[in-house]
């Protein structure tokens, strides 16, 4: 998975298709990741000794095939690729700008 907390990407499949947001967490062992504001479900909280029952709003993960990473050039979905920098380091780049993402 190319895909890193803190990326701009954009939903390309399923219910919040078209959908910006960053990514705050990644599940690299799912390969899911889950994005600020898209793929809403609410959760029902068992009540227990210390707070009474709810319901809550948070993110579910959302499999990493069903986003793109947006060129911050173009701010265009984008395909992500790798090469070496001039120091010697392996970095991602956009492959529409060909510009670093990092």
């Amino acid at each position: 998975m190319n895909l890193k907390t803190g990326d701009k990407v954009v939903i390309i499949a399923g219910k919040d298709k078209g959908k910006e947001g960053k990514i705050t967490k990644t599940l690299r062992s799912e390969n899911k990741v889950i994005v600020e504001g898209v793929n809403v479900v609410k959760k029902h909280i068992k009540p227990n000794g210390q707070n009474e029952g709810s319901i809550v709003e948070m993110e579910a993960p959302i499999h990493a095939s069903n986003v793109m990473i947006l060129d911050p050039k173009t701010k265009k979905r984008t395909r992500i690729g790798h090469t070496v920098n001039k120091k010697g380091v392996k970095v991602r780049v956009s492959k529409k700008s060909n510009e670093a993402l990092d």
